[in-house]
């Protein structure tokens, strides 16, 4: 059988990338979107695992990027998903900045951000970034944590805004077996300078209705994850879903990442198998609102 035109939107299989020989955490971390992936994507997602307080700690050094960065970390609790299993410290232009809860960080373009230090470890968490604007990784790391260049004046050193420790409930469907209403943890809502939409939450079961999410068509480029929740077995997904593109369906039962660029019609999801919890996550690039 023919693979479908829009395979090439649906990553499948991570590229093993960012190696740095930490302890206790995924290493390397799984690289799920990049242009290497997905021509002309323009956004660098990857994530991974921490198993414990990584060694040495802190394990990423203060630094900047042109662009603009987020970081996520995601408790790996299903029933208790705010909960993030450790707690952290994370500082950005010299300024410490503390969570305990699942959290975002949006960091602009120009600021020095880290180091990145684990001061508790409970249980295992996910530690995901993702650069919008840049989608090859040796161009990540490229500024020095020298004097800092950006959109954020230094004056302005409230920097506490750009953290989101808790989610805003606003996507209330009333499905069963998923986490209903979604996490949202980025939005202009939170982050009045972020130009950026991300939403997860637990899938528990096979949702009822089955699909969930109807056929639908954005005006901005998306990216949908689906990824696993057990941390010995980081690729799999814990299930199968088809979820269809135009009208192709797409067939995986392993972490895959999806770009659904601007006009793209795309969805329903339908799950077909259920074995454990695992998250969806919906990313729109350009627009802080849904």
């Amino acid at each position: 059988m023919a693979l479908s035109e829009y395979e090439r939107f649906l990553v499948r299989k991570p590229i093993y990338e960012r190696s740095r020989n930490v302890k206790n955490r995924q290493s390397p971390t799984m690289t799920y979107m990049s242009n290497a992936q997905v021509r002309g994507v323009n956004c660098h997602v990857d994530f991974g695992w921490i198993y414990g307080i990584p060694e040495p700690d802190p394990s990423v050094p203060e630094h900047r990027h042109d662009n603009d960065e987020i970081v996520l970390y995601i408790g790996g609790d299903p029933e208790n998903p705010e909960d993030l299993g450790g707690e952290i410290e994370y500082f950005i232009e010299g300024k410490s900045l503390v969570f305990s809860t699942s959290s975002a960080l949006y960091i602009p373009g120009g600021l020095r951000h880290g180091p990145v230090v684990w001061q508790k470890f409970k249980k295992p968490h996910i530690e995901m970034t993702l650069m919008p604007g840049m989608g090859i990784i040796k161009d990540e790391w490229t500024k020095s944590a020298g004097a800092s260049k950006g959109k954020v004046s230094k004056k302005d050193n409230n920097y506490e805004r750009f953290l989101v420790r808790k989610p805003i409930y606003e996507r209330a469907i009333g499905i069963k077996n998923r986490q209903s209403p979604t996490m949202t943890y980025i939005s202009s809502a939170q982050v009045p300078e972020a130009n950026y939409y991300i939403e997860f939450g637990w899938i528990y079961g096979i949702p009822e209705p089955n699909p969930p999410v109807t056929r639908h068509v954005h005006k901005n480029d998306e990216i949908i994850l689906h990824f696993g929740g057990d941390p010995q077995d980081p690729e799999d997904l814990g299930g199968e879903i088809e979820i269809m593109v135009e009208n192709e369906p797409l067939v995986f039962n392993t972490n895959t990442a999806l770009f659904a660029p601007q006009g793209l019609t795309h969805c329903p999801v339908t799950w077909r198998k259920f074995s454990r919890p695992h998250i969806e996550m919906a990313i729109t690039l350009g627009s802080g609102t849904r």
